[in-house]
């Protein structure tokens, strides 16, 4: 589709805006600010089509702001991505025949940061090909110094407040990446299993009970079973001793109401250290925990048997071995849902584990209530219901990671197991020596937790230490740029990322962190699967713009792509969007054929102008009104209409010129005015076509581009030459249509009208012929008998060459426009009854609503008049 010319083009443009510093940004206290801050990726990530979606997204609203005037900001960034980031270097390592452990935690931070060298930029230089405008100079990473260190003052802040504390609980855990999960970062899937009834021998009981489960490998560390206390079928063993299968480990049979009697058998086997139901029932009957598992999901020396067996290939064997001992009753299949790591794709073990935690609920309060009161804007709507549901129903936040790579947890240990929290070492030390009375107290005598904190507590302050709000809250970028303005993302992380930045920011700040948070859809394939590597289902979007074009890509991305809905990607929209380039481009080599000369333009010409200006300027306003919805690909579809179908197809060739291709100077300068101004307004969504086409129009000189041109603002439009237009467009259908059923395209037919010719059919007289064909508009007082005519407005039209109707046929089709004309009537003269609309409504839509009752009126009477009696 795109030959290397296309390329160069992008290249020569980007080169030329970051060459001239069109994308810098400087606090200016002249300028309103307009600020982005750029969803990091991952550092382990390349380009994927969610990233095309996003980042054009971002780009259109940052492109606009800085036309209309605004100091843009966006500021670009990459996150370390903690887990996703640990396992790439532990399987580079893994492949070089070295461990983590083995290279110990100093030499495996070098090789991350080493890796990083290497692979962290990958995605900024993809980023780039789609011709974004960051301020790349603000280029953030989660890891440098002043990130990190906003990450420790915030542990430290929060700690002393006393909402971070230190706890034993079940948590989530990710036996790959062998580290604490928070619930956001679980993915929940349906997945078919098996129910296992599984029969426990009862202490004096000859029959015994059946337990139902969906994890038989548990079983080896079950320290209770449990009943209702109003099962009567199992009231009579109440107290009895039970025996666990295979190990014959005694065990309580307890109750507790909180038992389903009517799941499975009623019998629940509780395992405190495996399941977080359980683990309440342990606390609740005093129960010991047995944990079964390693870190890495094998069984320890805990379960007795199957010790260093993957968890998996324990129920293998454990159900083989039931089954042989005759414990096994029988086994079903079970529909349920099942948790997987976001990062690594395990599946999620529950586990008893001391880790660090937040207090939730003070820090939500606030964040509820901007939200509420539309401090912050959601787009769309609907998000918000989802977003006060988790919010009013928080959880703390496990917030510890076992990991190496990330900002490390700022708590510091002494022998007996005491602790400082210390924004460094040798504040540690400080608080170490206060803490014991002993002033000899060294570094030496602390050791530091061994565990990271959570990417999520990093990104949580994206917005405040961006612009170091941190450390220099009183900072010139700081005071200026703070809070942002736009917040692009997808809604599969509102918990992850935006809830807690608002957390944070009106806990660090006392203020919102952004003000409009755009929701993007999911991209999926025509079969309406999310496009993944794993499903093959993903196009390289760098090879979609080598083939299509940058700006056919992003406006394909944006023909189908309406806010917070998930879009269905289809290629040939990339395809759409360069014929639309192309369309441009060939619109830009005619334009530029033409040549002026310094006389009067014609009638027709001036109408041509007259009507396209009322058309840009009411497209102007129906996009600004899209803006203000964040309804961007409604806001390009106007744009696109009205460029091919307006600009292109009807006012080019109103004005067109015969023969030696020269226009009145008027006309020539408006035409080309116009242009410049289409393409003012689709610069946001496709810049390099635009900038190649303003540059070839513009009075400009070097140094100047489209994106600092003014965005066209909505004025006030000619709506009565818009409605002729849309006569006149009606009437040549009909001609077209009537010429096409007679087959008699190219006949030079001349047009009746009844009663006097219409003044809009005079403006556009030159137009009609040249689109119908056409010899002349003739007026007439009667119409012919059996004459087929056509109705636009209340004006009826034939052409008397054509064959006579069949005047049945014309009735009832006449009788329906009666019927619909009537109907438009009633509801008129209801709005004009209402007395809450004449006195609230502006007198121009008043009048307007009268001249569509007028024009009705007419169009009926007409209508009427050409009825048979029945």
């Amino acid at each position: 589709m795109f030959n290397e010319k296309t390329q160069e083009i992008e290249n020569k443009w980007y080169a030329y805006w970051q060459k001239h510093g069109f994308f810098q940004s400087k606090p200016n206290k002249a300028k309103t600010p307009c600020v982005v801050g750029m969803p990091p990726p991952n550092i382990t990530g390349i380009l994927h089509m969610g990233h095309v979606l996003n980042l054009t997204i971002q780009d259109i609203l940052v492109r606009k702001a800085r036309m209309e005037g605004k100091e843009t900001c966006w500021v670009p960034g990459i996150d370390h991505a903690s887990i996703a980031t640990e396992a790439k270097v532990v399987a580079k390592l893994k492949k070089e025949g070295m461990t983590k452990t083995q290279v110990g935690r100093e030499a495996f931070l070098k090789a991350v940061w080493d890796w990083k060298e290497v692979h962290g930029d990958i995605i900024v230089k993809q980023m780039k090909k789609l011709g974004i405008s960051c301020d790349w100079h603000r280029m953030k990473f989660t890891m440098e110094p002043t990130m990190s260190a906003a990450v420790i003052d915030a542990f430290v802040y929060l700690y002393n407040k006393g909402y971070i504390y230190r706890a034993k609980r079940m948590i989530n855990w990710d036996p790959a990446g062998k580290t604490a999960l928070s619930n956001e970062e679980i993915i929940y899937k349906t997945e078919t299993g098996k129910l296992y009834y599984i029969h426990y021998r009862v202490e004096g009981e000859a029959k015994p009970v059946s337990v139902v489960t969906t994890r038989p490998e548990t079983l080896l560390g079950d320290t209770a079973l449990c009943v209702h206390p109003d099962d009567k079928r199992y009231q009579h063993l109440h107290g009895k001793a039970a025996y666990v299968p295979l190990i014959k480990r005694a065990i309580p049979i307890i109750t507790d109401p909180y038992v389903d009697p009517t799941f499975g058998t009623g019998c629940l086997k509780v395992t405190p250290a495996h399941d977080p139901n359980d683990y309440k029932l342990g606390q609740k009957h005093d129960l010991p925990t047995i944990d079964i598992f390693t870190d890495t999901g094998q069984l320890n020396k805990n379960a007795i048997l199957y010790i260093g067996e993957d968890r998996m290939v324990a129920r293998k064997k454990i159900v083989a071995d039931l089954k042989a001992a005759g414990q096994l009753e029988k086994v079903g299949d079970h529909v349920h849902q099942v948790g997987f790591s976001e990062r690594t794709g395990t599946i999620v073990e529950p586990r008893l584990s001391t880790q660090w935690f937040v207090k939730m609920k003070a820090l939500a309060a606030p964040a509820i209530q901007s939200v509420e009161d539309k401090t912050i804007h959601f787009y769309p709507h609907k998000f918000v219901n989802m977003y006060m549901t988790w919010m009013r129903n928080i959880q703390d936040w496990c917030i510890s990671r076992q990991l190496w790579w990330g900002q490390r947890i700022p708590v510091y240990y002494l022998a007996d197991k005491r602790f400082v929290v210390a924004c460094n070492e040798e504040e540690a030390v400080k608080k170490a020596q206060q803490l014991t009375g002993n002033p000899q107290l060294t570094a030496a005598d602390l050791a530091q937790d061994p565990d990271v904190l959570d990417t999520w507590f990093s990104s949580w302050l994206w917005p405040i230490s961006i612009f170091d709000g941190t450390h220099q809250p009183n900072n010139a970028d700081f005071l200026y740029y703070y809070p942002t303005h736009y917040l692009v993302t997808a809604p599969e992380i509102i918990f992850f990322w935006v809830a807690r930045m608002i957390m944070a920011g009106y806990e660090f700040t006392g203020k919102a962190p952004f003000r409009h948070v755009y929701f993007t859809g999911i991209v999926r394939d025509a079969q309406k699967r999310k496009m993944s590597k794993s499903l093959g289902n993903s196009p390289d979007p760098l090879l979609l713009i080598e083939k299509y074009g940058v700006d056919g890509v992003r406006a394909g991305m944006l023909f189908c792509a309406p806010a917070g809905n998930d879009l269905l990607f289809d290629e040939q929209l990339c395809q759409q969007g360069a014929q639309f380039s192309h369309k441009i481009k060939h619109a830009l080599r005619l334009v530029s054929s033409w040549t002026s000369v310094d006389k009067a333009p014609k009638t027709f010409q001036l109408t041509a102008v007259a009507w396209f200006t009322a058309r840009l300027r009411q497209a102007v306003a129906v996009c600004v009104q899209h803006f203000k919805a964040f309804k961007l690909s409604e806001a390009l579809m106007v744009l696109y209409k009205l460029f091919w179908d307006d600009f292109c197809a009807t006012y080019l060739e109103m004005v067109k010129p015969k023969g030696e291709k020269i226009l009145p100077m008027d006309t020539y300068q408006a035409t080309r005015h116009f242009f410049v101004e289409l393409m003012q307004l689709l610069h946001p969504f496709m810049p390099f076509v635009t900038e190649e086409v303003w540059q070839s129009l513009a009075t400009r000189k070097e140094g100047d581009s489209i994106m600092l041109a003014s965005y066209p603002v909505a004025d006030d439009f000619d709506e009565v030459i818009l409605a002729q237009a849309m006569q006149v467009k009606a009437l040549i259908a009909h001609i077209r249509q009537a010429k096409s059923n007679s087959k008699l395209l190219k006949e030079p037919l001349d047009l009746y009208v009844k009663g006097a010719i219409p003044r809009w059919c005079q403006l556009f007289l030159p137009y009609i012929k040249k689109c119908t064909g056409v010899g002349a508009i003739k007026s007439a007082t009667d119409v012919p008998a059996q004459q087929k005519v056509f109705l636009v407005d209340h004006i009826t039209f034939w052409l008397p060459q054509l064959p006579p109707s069949e005047p049945l046929a014309d009735q009832s089709v006449l009788r329906e426009k009666l019927a619909y004309q009537e109907k438009f009537l009633a509801q008129i003269e209801q709005k004009l009854q209402n007395n809450t609309f004449l006195v609230n409504a502006p007198k121009k839509i008043i009048a307007l609503e009268r001249k569509k009752r007028a024009d009705t009126q007419k169009r009926i009477e007409t209508l009427l008049g050409l009825l048979t009696p029945k």
